[in-house]
């Protein structure tokens, strides 16, 4: 199975339509079998972003499209239009081998991310029941703080819960958006993945518009890196050969 993971397009005044054409091109090549977008599909959360994205993504050729909501979808009462364009499953049994669960951390008109008391109970519980698959928690909000990323991290705010629970159920993987910065942290069975910015100009430091592809079989997980219109790379290369500078 292969696995698009998409993030932090941001439709609107930041959004880089020739880099969509390029993601398009490229992931249509890679045939996936779901695309997850997660996170700030829109950058205003106003209605003519979201028909816009709506369209858009009309062009990927999958199976599935699996959407999450990010802090600036929910900017201007956008939290109702996303619920109107992009209804989602929150439960998401991709096959006999492959569970994906979304989690909803934006909140209205707050930058910060929160999994919330109910929510963190409910994920518990739902990943108890899938103890034969593959787990994949996805969410907008960054569940740790990324390197070179400033110092308002603006992590999930109850991140140490969530980070207790996706341990305790034997999560697999965790995928995150919203600092614009492609990176993972690795806690034995769980990797945390974080996606760097699709087709925002708003990249960090040295880093391009990127996305990740997660190939899954036998039960296993090899997550990529794939620079826009640039190479693949295993998404651990990054990390084992960091440097402030860039020169990795």
């Amino acid at each position: 199975m292969i696995i698009v993971q998409l993030s932090d397009l941001h439709v609107g005044s930041q959004f880089l339509p020739e880099v969509f054409e390029t993601v398009v091109k490229e992931v249509n090549e890679i045939n996936p079998d779901v695309i997850v977008i997660t996170g700030d599909l829109t950058n205003e959360g106003l209605m003519k972003e979201y028909k816009k994205c709506k369209s858009l993504l009309t062009q990927f050729n999958t199976k599935k499209i699996i959407t999450i909501s990010g802090n600036h979808d929910y900017r201007n009462t956008g939290y109702l239009l996303f619920k109107k364009f992009f209804p989602f499953q929150t439960v998401n049994e991709l096959d006999n081998d492959v569970v994906l669960v979304t989690v909803g951390t934006a909140r209205p008109d707050r930058n910060n991310g929160e999994v919330g008391y109910r929510q963190n109970l409910w994920l518990e519980r739902t990943m108890k029941k899938y103890d034969d698959k593959v787990k994949i928690v996805a969410m907008h909000h960054h569940l740790i703080p990324i390197p070179d990323t400033g110092s308002d991290q603006l992590t999930v705010v109850d991140a140490g819960d969530v980070l207790r629970t996706v341990l305790d159920t034997k999560v697999d993987v965790v995928l995150c958006g919203h600092k614009h910065r492609p990176w993972a942290w690795n806690f034995g069975k769980l990797t945390v993945v974080n996606a760097g910015a699709a087709t925002s100009e708003r990249v960090r430091g040295l880093f391009e518009n990127t996305y990740n592809i997660l190939t899954i079989s036998n039960k296993k997980v090899q997550v990529d890196l794939k620079i826009v219109g640039g190479k693949r790379l295993p998404i651990d290369e990054i990390v084992n050969n960091y440097s402030q500078f860039g020169d990795e």
